[in-house]
């Protein structure tokens, strides 16, 4: 995070303009929506700043810049056109620890003026550090599309009422669960469609007739996060990732979707690597079972898809058996996302006619897995967790039929920034894994439709082919 985004009080109090140009009257305006105290300080002023000084709401100095126009100023923002002038401003303001923006001059900045979107008293400010303007305004543009302006009215109401909630709950997590449940139903819905009467005749009474002391029950969340990329995540995903109290995460979660994750929430990390657990299944498993016997909304965040290797399975049985009270939501799981990204299809009317999801981290040597059936061509099969075995897989697949030419893939934190895909075939892999220094999480895809991937690669067209 480049910067911290904070909201800062200037209602009445002394802010400075250097410079009346447009931009500066741009600045201005907000400065007066904030409530400012706004002064100008200009050799010339420019029209629109000198009809907001006719209106008798800003003060305008005309004459140029004097360090001493500082003093007693609680922000300053530099909008001349002289960059030399700017950056003294800037350092002196900085030096007095005054608040300072010199506008297209990020460099000199110590505050950004984002692009707002004013929902009253609901504020919401986007911002690229600097870097594009033109990308925050229509980012604005399309938040503004998706937020009824009546949210402002639905927090006055809830501001109205605040202290009535505090003196029913004296318990902060009370209180939350009780404004969740006030703002997800009808209460919000009268006040979204205009009613607000009927919102606050609602509001009233269910704060009268609240339980000081309710008992809420827990639930648990199984929700598959997918392969990596968060835009892969499903809208439910997100609106119960925004729910939940605590989260109980795997190693597969990508760091961008943990941010999803509501902020205050617990985190548990219950991750496992390769004969390296933090958490046994077992012991997740009760986990699971004691946060919501605690009356908590726990959020089982698994990645990929929890029913497929995720053992998702596993773990709501046992919730099943506590009487816990559950939901599943499906993730893409990594061969379907992964090989997309790899521009790799998992079937083709030419190539395979079938596909196979095979967990890879068991033993080779045993009869565990059927490699007759696995070895057949016109077919693609993908290996999970099967780093570690890959020279077994690619001997035991030759070994059963399979051609040893077959192309195979390599596919490391697919969907990902850092994805990768290496080329080869079932001689080539291994040494692959070796040279190019393959770490988990990589899927092994294996068929004719990796020879596809030089022709149908989309994603990081640049990635290097071994």
């Amino acid at each position: 995070m480049k910067h911290l985004p904070i909201f800062l009080s200037i209602r009445h109090k002394p802010c400075l303009v250097v410079g009346a140009g447009s931009i500066a009257a741009r600045k201005i305006a907000l400065l007066l929506k904030a409530g400012a105290d706004v002064s100008v300080v200009a050799k010339n002023i420019g029209s629109e700043v000198a009809e907001l000084e006719r209106q008798g709401v800003i003060r305008c100095l005309v004459r140029n810049y004097e360090p001493a126009d500082l003093t007693g100023v609680k922000l300053v923002i530099a909008a001349t056109n002289v960059a030399e002038l700017n950056a003294e401003i800037s350092t002196i303001a900085q030096a007095q620890n005054i608040p300072v923006n010199v506008v297209d001059n990020t460099e000199l900045c110590s505050f950004l003026m984002p692009s707002i979107i004013d929902r009253n008293p609901i504020q919401i400010a986007i911002s690229t550090g600097g870097a594009s303007p033109v990308l925050a305004r229509l980012i604005r543009s399309k938040l503004e599309a998706s937020i009824p302006s009546a949210y402002g009215e639905l927090a006055k109401l809830v501001d109205n009422y605040r202290e009535n909630v505090k003196q029913a709950f004296d318990n902060v997590d009370l209180r939350r669960r009780f404004w969740e449940s006030v703002l997800e139903g009808p209460v919000a819905e009268f006040a979204l469609s205009g009613r607000m009467n009927d919102a606050q005749k609602m509001l009233g009474e269910l704060i009268q007739s609240a339980d000081p002391d309710p008992e809420y029950k827990g639930e648990v969340y199984l929700v598959g996060a997918g392969p990596g990329d968060p835009d892969l995540l499903t809208f439910k995903a997100l609106r119960l990732m925004q729910k939940c109290d605590v989260v109980v995460y795997d190693r597969l979660v990508s760091e961008p979707i943990m941010e999803l994750v509501r902020r205050d929430a617990e985190k548990i990390y219950a991750g496992k690597a390769s004969a390296n657990h933090s958490i046994s299944q077992e012991n997740i498993n009760q986990l699971l079972v004691r946060l919501a016997k605690q009356g908590k909304r726990v959020l089982r965040l698994k990645g990929g898809d929890p029913f497929v290797f995720g053992r998702g399975g596993e773990e709501i049985g046992e919730l099943i058996e506590e009487n816990i009270e559950f939901q599943v939501v499906p993730g893409i799981t990594a061969a379907s996302g992964c090989t997309t990204y790899a521009g790799i299809p998992l079937t083709h009317r030419d190539h395979s006619q079938a596909c196979i999801f095979v967990t890879g981290h068991r033993k080779i040597d045993g009869d565990d897995l059927n490699w007759a059936m696995l070895s057949h061509a016109n077919q693609t099969v993908v290996f999970y967790m099967g780093l570690d075995n890959v020279q077994r897989i690619c001997d035991a697949l030759k070994k059963h039929g399979r051609d040893e030419n077959t192309p195979a893939a390599l596919i490391e934190k697919g969907t990902t920034p850092a994805q990768r895909v290496l080329i080869g075939n079932l001689n080539t892999l291994p040494g692959l894994v070796k040279s190019n220094d393959v770490r988990a999480p990589t899927l092994i895809v294996v068929g004719e439709v990796v020879g596809l991937h030089d022709q149908l690669s989309w994603f990081k067209p640049g990635n290097k082919i071994l």
